[in-house]
């Protein structure tokens, strides 16, 4: 859960104020419940994994979520205020109707999100809200247990504010551990709302002691998956006082020992600077704010369902099995509810499932049409997102978007998306991604074989619309070819390459190399090198061609040109000396320079002019910029055309520090004009360009 931030034509998001949901979820309430001795933790099984085996989160999860209902002005769904939908009875009837429909194709959390704890007890751990749930946690969790199904629940990261009690809190367990013990001298708050938590200092030994101590109540009522929320750096936060990362290494190793199995997950937006403490200690990440609108409907496309094509990206390399990027909730099943169209509602669980992200669904499931239920239950969707293989997109210049996997029989999963106003055609060209010769095409929507396709597939979407194909070469070669080839550095006398690494049936790959006019240049052992020795202001066509330990070798890659720079090296042009307009605006920053232009976006662009190279073709730009958010989209203008430019962003509100991507920018020989801008977003804030 998140107050979600919202983006205009300013240039850094803004948080909106959520008061009836902030007013009854986040604020606990008041009523005390006598508290209790703490549960025992459960005996495991010796053949039941712990949080340390290799069972869990093997494939990313499916099930069911109540926040997208807690969160939403629906009429009627929250009748007396933001979270109310939130009880015993409602969370029971969706249990009992994912265990008689959904269970069969695999969906079998039920995750109970903010809003049940009532109050906390005399050792500062939660007690469950009587009035919603009358009957205690355990017995939530042994109804669904006994429907073969799986009970999530929800923390908020820190010691929440009325869990301190002045201090004077005992911690269980311990014998001269208090609340006091746990927090900074200055009580500092943490968490992505700094209304909510006290940051724990875990240089106290009582730390991790009050951390077992709540592992060992969920435990004690069989809870078998936790989200921990508000975390950073992330939920667009960064600063010191919002690092959790030794809150999420508490909770890990508190899950673990308490010897119950259990899914750990973190929320939101969490920075893909620390990926590596995410993979290490959680089962899987969300990667952007909630999908949620906060409105009359549960989503709306624009709100931030579009944004997750572009802001799973840089987080694709870091799914696999044990931990999972998490794109939020699957809020696709009702058409009255959901508040987006047919042809959207597929394009969500497309990209859902080419990621291979956890698939949860949102909805009220006593209030699913048909067409809803048709999508969630096509079992061939399904196994993509359950195959555990992250697709990638081939390009994202503009609105016609193709991702691909490559499957481990051969096959390939590709999606054609429409993210465009207007209906469009969208064409999978096959050696883009590695795929040699012809190929079997099925729609995997409709169930329906296509015949075959040679070299490439053109489908017709409409707004918004997609087609998730597998595609089956008819004749498998035994190596295939490298994918998705793209320049990554140039100096006057180099060109530095990475690409997608290639398949072998019957050995491994071992190298690559790589060709340019027909004449080898360069080999590698991995998916990127260097070649050197070029001439400066030369343009130069690449290929690379895989082979395998027994010496097979794959066809060609797709082709790619790139000019080196001029002999006395590319030139840095500051943004801070281009012309903004439009309320975009030159601030201070810890970037090239000390300046960056910022705001830019709606009416704000920024102006570059002459940028200036010797010979005409694609060029390698260095574009140095910087981006707090999750990811940002400008559409950069090139002496008169224009494509879409995503980079990806740092989720902890960091506007200071400058980051650098490599953009391929065709410009003519002289002077060019670049210009940065977005009609309907807001775009990174630029610091500089090197051409």
């Amino acid at each position: 859960m998140v107050v979600r931030p919202t983006s205009g034509k300013t240039g850094r998001r803004k948080f909106a104020v959520l008061a009836g949901i902030a007013a009854s979820v986040l604020t606990l309430s008041a009523i005390q419940i006598p508290a209790t001795a703490a549960p025992a933790a459960p005996t495991q099984d010796a053949a039941a994994p712990n949080n340390a085996g290799t069972q869990i989160a093997q494939k990313p999860y499916l099930g069911w979520s109540s926040w997208s209902l807690e969160s939403t002005n629906y009429p009627g769904v929250n009748p007396t205020g933001g979270g109310s939908w939130l009880n015993e009875e409602h969370v029971l009837q969706q249990a009992d109707i994912l265990a008689a429909k959904f269970k069969q194709h695999g969906y079998e959390y039920v995750n109970i999100d903010a809003g049940w704890v009532g109050s906390f007890d005399q050792y500062g751990r939660p007690v469950v809200d009587a009035k919603k749930f009358p009957d205690g946690m355990k017995y939530v969790a042994d109804y669904v247990h006994k429907k073969g199904l799986k009970l999530g629940s929800y923390l908020a990261v820190g010691l929440d504010l009325k869990a301190y009690n002045d201090g004077n809190s005992p911690i269980f367990g311990t014998t001269d551990c208090h609340t006091r013990d746990l927090v900074y001298p200055d009580l500092r708050q943490t968490s992505g709302w700094d209304n909510q938590s006290y940051q724990i200092n875990f240089a106290s030994p009582c730390a991790q002691a009050y951390i077992q101590s709540e592992a060992d109540v969920l435990a004690g009522w069989g809870v078998d998956f936790l989200k921990l929320d508000g975390v950073g750096p992330g939920s667009f936060k960064g600063d010191a006082a919002h690092d959790n990362t030794p809150d999420v290494k508490a909770w890990s190793a508190a899950l673990k020992k308490t010897g119950r199995p259990m899914q750990f997950v973190l929320s939101w937006s969490l920075s893909h600077n620390q990926i590596d403490t995410w993979k290490a200690n959680s089962n899987g990440w969300r990667i952007d704010t909630d999908v949620e609108c906060y409105c009359d409907t549960l989503v709306t496309w624009n709100n931030s369902v579009k944004g997750r094509w572009n802001d799973v990206v840089q987080y694709i390399p870091d799914a696999g099995p044990g931990h999972w990027n998490n794109l939020d909730s699957l809020d696709v099943g009702s058409g009255k509810m959901d508040g987006i169209t047919e042809a959207e509602r597929q394009s969500y669980m497309t990209l859902w499932a080419i990621e291979a992200a956890p698939l949860y669904l949102g909805d009220d499931l006593t209030q699913l049409d048909d067409y809803g239920t048709k999508l969630l239950t096509n079992d061939e969707v399904i196994a993509v997102d359950q195959a555990g293989v992250p697709a990638k997109p081939v390009s994202q210049k503009s609105d016609q978007q193709v991702w691909y996997a490559r499957n481990a029989d051969g096959s390939y999963t590709v999606a054609l998306f429409n993210l465009g106003s207007a209906p469009a055609s969208v064409t999978a060209n096959f050696g883009d991604f590695g795929l040699t010769g012809a190929a079997k095409a099925r729609d995997l929507w409709s169930h329906q074989e296509l015949g075959l396709s040679n070299g490439s597939f053109t489908a017709t979407l409409p707004v918004h619309g997609s087609k998730l194909l597998r595609l089956t070469p008819v004749n498998p070669v035994q190596v295939s070819a490298p994918a998705v080839v793209h320049g990554t550095a140039s100096t006057p006398t180099s060109v530095s390459l990475a690409w997608d690494g290639s398949a072998s049936k019957l050995a491994p790959v071992t190298g690559y190399d790589v060709f340019a006019g027909g004449r080898k240049v360069a080999s590698a052992t991995g998916t990127s090198t260097t070649v050197n020795g070029l001439k400066p202001s030369t343009s130069y066509t690449f290929t690379v061609v895989a082979h395998d330990r027994l010496g097979r070798s794959s066809a060609a890659s797709t082709a790619v040109s790139y000019v080196t720079p001029a002999a006395s090296g590319p030139v840095v042009y500051e943004a801070e000396n281009g012309s903004p307009g439009g309320g975009a605006t030159v601030y201070d920053c810890a970037c090239s320079g000390g300046k960056k232009v910022g705001y830019i976006g709606g009416s704000g662009l920024l102006t570059m002019n002459n940028i200036k190279v010797a010979a005409e073709g694609t060029y390698l730009v260095k574009l140095g910029y910087v981006d707090g958010d999750t990811s940002r989209s400008a559409v950069v203008t090139v002496n008169g055309s224009s494509f879409r430019l995503p980079a990806p962003g740092t989720n902890d509100n960091d506007w200071n520090t400058a980051r650098t991507i490599t953009v391929p920018i065709y410009l003519m020989a002289g002077n060019n004009q670049v210009i940065f801008g977005n009609p309907s977003d807001s775009v990174f804030d630029v610091d500089q360009l090197t051409a």
